[in-house]
């Protein structure tokens, strides 16, 4: 598979993985947390999707095209080992989905994504969704079906209790 097919995909199980979601948590009030903004092609998408939550990114640097960026009070930039601490202690468990796209495709690099569970568990609400583009085990955290369009390892969602 070429590397433009193999991203297509990858954005294609990354919106349907996204609008399961939405399904998942329709209805319910809080948060809804990016983590890795890039370029803010999934910021947008999730305000498409969530009008009326609080979207909340989070990145190292702020590199998002200009009509993607957060306002000040909804971007918390930095390594996440300290981001999402500091968000937890201002925003509590308030979320109520959290997305990861923060997978390079070069697993010495990926390695730290497996540290994330409990740094972010902090913040979410009883039955929160989290997608990932990367695999993460968490206590408490049960893997979910994908959408049929999804091929297994593909992508991954879990639902937090």
């Amino acid at each position: 598979m070429s590397r433009l097919d193999s991203f297509i995909r990858r954005m294609s199980a990354q919106r349907d993985c996204l609008d399961a979601a939405a399904a998942l948590i329709a209805g319910r009030d809080g948060a809804v947390l990016e983590l890795g903004l890039g370029n803010g092609r999934t910021f947008d998408h999730l305000r498409a999707l969530f009008p009326g939550h609080a979207l909340y990114a989070f990145d190292r640097e702020l590199r998002a095209h200009p009509d993607c960026v957060p306002d000040a009070e909804h971007f918390f930039q930095g390594e996440l080992a300290d981001t999402l601490p500091r968000a937890a202690a201002r925003l509590g468990r308030a979320a109520v989905l959290a997305h990861l796209d923060l997978g390079s495709g070069r697993p010495e690099r990926d390695r730290t994504i497996a540290s994330l569970p409990p740094l972010l568990a902090p913040l979410l609400q009883p039955g929160a969704v989290v997608a990932s583009d990367q695999p993460l085990d968490r206590a408490g955290w049960r893997a979910m079906a994908l959408p049929a369009s999804v091929a297994a390892g593909r992508y991954y969602l879990y639902r937090a209790e």
